[in-house]
């Protein structure tokens, strides 16, 4: 019996499955409300960054600045095996085509206990479609 853990996910969104003190990683698989076209919302973490790495497919990742209460969006194409920081306290979401699959490695309990959403409004969702369009 092999002393080495191993790990497949296949099930559609958010599974985090490795878990140990003070970190975890997580797959997050596509699934419909991370399609670029159902992306309503924005989400920060205000005391860890969190990191993405694609592991296959196409995915923008969107980062929002406020600024006198408006919201100024940017969005980079990810890359296959690049890591990705998004530092506490940027706002921010991941638009993915699917197929697409992410490695994410956070604070254990980060999308429990340290998530703040913002919900965007038509004008907002618009802004944020542009730009990742772009990509």
């Amino acid at each position: 019996m092999s002393l080495i853990e191993s790990y497949s996910v296949k099930e559609a969104g958010f599974n985090p499955f490795l878990i140990r003190e003070g970190w975890q990683i997580a797959q997050l698989n596509f699934f419909e409300e991370q399609h670029i076209n159902n992306i309503n919302k924005m989400e920060v973490h205000h005391d860890t960054d969190e990191v993405f790495i694609l592991l296959e497919g196409k995915a923008v990742l969107i980062s929002g600045a406020i600024k006198d209460n408006v919201i100024k969006f940017s969005a980079d194409i990810v890359k296959p095996y690049v890591v990705y920081n998004v530092p506490k306290n940027v706002w921010h979401n991941i638009a993915m085509e699917e197929g697409c699959k992410l490695l994410i490695v956070e604070k254990s309990g980060t999308h429990i206990n340290d998530v703040e959403y913002m919900p965007l409004n038509i004008a907002q969702i618009n802004d944020l479609k542009i730009e990742a369009k772009k990509y």
